[in-house]
């Protein structure tokens, strides 16, 4: 029988009448989601929890209030943490599978066992300090941290509880488990990148269609109208999102007199519009933001101006891209990509981050769009193979033409491993014409 993993790659090859890739049932998406975490947790954490030297990592949460780390580890079919919920992952050392326990009344999964029967024993706290006295765990790491918010999911109470239920001799052995919380949240496996591509290319598929003549008619179609229409698509496809689209213009005139006239803009011709749009799917995250250009009477295709000024858009990506290596922090990159930028004539502005299983993920910060010289502790985090980010950056351009600046903001998903790094599907080459060619005659 063919894995749901095989299922979802023959899936994706074939085209709906929509012309985007066709998307799971509600089923078929939660046994892949958990067909990808038994990969995780088989072949991805072992090898994490050694290099970053735990042997032991206990997660607690209550319901409603879930922690950020522990939801990624959630079969497919829980949608929260239920009760207090509390899994311990236990290294028996090289050569051993790890050990995965449910301080809970039933098993969380495949994975997790249940190891508590509060029949026999109600207290639950007693529970877990039983379980990790009898393994003696030389370091055991919690989600309590100073720097990345997703792995600081403990909390003060729950501490208080653990701390008071541990033997005294193995309190002195309790740490922040930051950097491994940050690993396995930032790594990304072979098979989920195979289906990343996926994801990704219906998020471009999206944002062709919201930037066509199917949705926009100049003169008459406002910058709210395409932002609803790409809201109500998602829906509509049975996709989520993590954040609120936005679309906006620049336009031939002092941007003074474009933010005077009646909100929201409507779309005229000579707009170059922009979008920032993401979807999320099978628990993976998309962050991208293209342009597109709304022809005027008589034009078959973008004025040069603004293509050479896109052409510096993607010339700053590769600078910034080219500077990838495994061990380099964000702000080095960072440093090193905007020097190049400026020795060439283009002012960036660049502020990378991490995604995966969320949009803003942790891992390797380059830039925020307010620190261009360095971010505190999250831009001095090392790159590691196996990760991704979404390259989000923009450049100041002076249009002659318009007697003005514009910047032309750009972001696309893209995978860093020992290859060097690649766009998931792809990246914005050219700005989307709207009406696009379609072989009529029109000079």
């Amino acid at each position: 029988m063919k894995s749901l993993i095989t299922l979802l790659l023959l899936f994706v090859l074939k085209i709906s009448w929509a012309q985007y890739p066709t998307i799971l049932t509600q089923r078929d998406q939660a046994h892949v989601i958990d067909e990808l975490l038994e990969d995780r947790f088989r072949n991805v954490l072992p090898g994490l929890m050694r290099r970053e030297g735990f042997d032991m990592w206990v997660m607690i949460c209550r319901e409603n209030n879930e922690d950020p780390v522990l939801k990624t580890m959630l079969p497919g079919t829980w949608l929260a943490a239920r009760r207090t919920m509390m899994l311990i992952i236990y290294d028996k050392g090289p050569g051993n599978e790890l050990e995965y326990l449910a301080v809970a009344r039933y098993d969380v999964g495949k994975i997790f066992k249940r190891a508590w029967d509060p029949d026999a024993n109600p207290d639950q706290w007693a529970q877990l300090g039983k379980l990790i006295a009898e393994r003696k765990p030389k370091k055991i790491g919690i989600n309590k941290a100073e720097h990345y918010g997703h792995a600081d999911g403990l909390t003060s109470n729950d501490y208080d509880k653990m701390m008071a239920a541990l033997p005294k001799n193995l309190q002195a052995n309790v740490a922040s488990a930051e950097k491994l919380a940050v690993s396995w949240l930032e790594t990304r496996t072979e098979k989920e990148m195979v289906i990343y591509q996926q994801i990704c290319r219906i998020a471009h598929d999206i944002i062709a269609e919201g930037f066509s003549d199917k949705v926009i008619q100049p003169g008459v179609t406002t910058t709210d109208d395409v932002l609803w229409w790409y809201r109500e698509k998602i829906k509509e496809l049975k996709l989520d999102t993590w954040f609120q689209t936005s679309v906006s213009i620049q336009r031939n005139e002092p941007d003074q007199v474009t933010a005077k006239r009646p909100q929201p803009l409507v779309i005229l011709p000579g707009d170059l519009l922009h979008v920032d749009f993401g979807i999320t799917y099978l628990r993976l995250n998309t962050d991208t933001q293209q342009h597109a250009y709304i022809l005027k009477p008589g034009e078959t295709d973008t004025p040069d101006y603004l293509k050479n000024a896109f052409a510096k858009g993607n010339k700053l990506q590769d600078f910034l891209t080219t500077n990838f290596k495994e061990g380099k922090t964000g702000n080095q990159i960072l440093a090193d990509a905007r020097k190049q930028a400026i020795e060439s004539g283009i002012t960036p502005s660049i502020y990378t981050h991490p995604i995966g299983f969320h949009g803003h993920a942790s891992g390797t910060t380059i830039g925020m769009w307010d620190m261009q010289g360095g971010v505190p502790f999250t831009g001095d985090y090392p790159m590691h193979y196996k990760t991704a980010y979404s390259i989000e950056l923009n450049c100041a351009v002076q249009i002659a033409e318009w007697k003005k600046e514009i910047r032309i903001q750009l972001e696309e998903d893209g995978y860093f491993d020992e290859n060097g790094f690649r766009y998931i599907d792809g990246r914005q080459r050219e700005i989307i014409v709207v009406p696009k060619a379609d072989g009529r005659n029109r000079q």
